[in-house]
């Protein structure tokens, strides 16, 4: 196979933990933002939604039940997105992001998620 960094390659775990806790960061924002009251999200914006979001959140960055979280978080956006297009922001800023987010989640139940996470452990 040609590669430009071949060495990368040794390290495929790598890249699940990264996407894990990019992911997980930026939930754990904006439930937080949820949770304080001062959530802009589309969608709910509740405490009790935020209090959700940030378990997911949570669960993301440890890695554990990373695939189940995963598909969680892709229902959620799934939900976002559904929502921004029905107010006529398809394919605006805010939508571009909830789709970038949908891409790595989904991308997570894909990949092997093992790599420095409790799932890890466990197995």
């Amino acid at each position: 196979m040609t590669t430009l960094f071949p060495s990368l390659l040794a390290f495929p775990g790598i890249a699940s933990l990264i996407l894990r806790i990019v992911s997980g960061v930026t939930l754990a924002y904006f439930s937080y933002n949820k949770i304080r009251g001062q959530g802009q999200s589309s969608g709910s914006n509740s405490k009790t939604y935020g209090k959700a979001e940030m378990l997911i959140a949570v669960l993301l960055i440890i890695g554990l039940y990373t695939q189940t979280v995963a598909l969680l978080n892709a229902i959620i956006l799934v939900i976002k997105i559904v929502i921004k297009a029905k107010e006529g922001k398809l394919l605006s800023d805010g939508i571009n992001y909830y789709i970038l987010l949908l891409a790595i989640v989904t991308s997570l139940l894909f990949i092997n998620p093992m790599f420095m996470s409790v799932d890890g452990l466990i197995h």
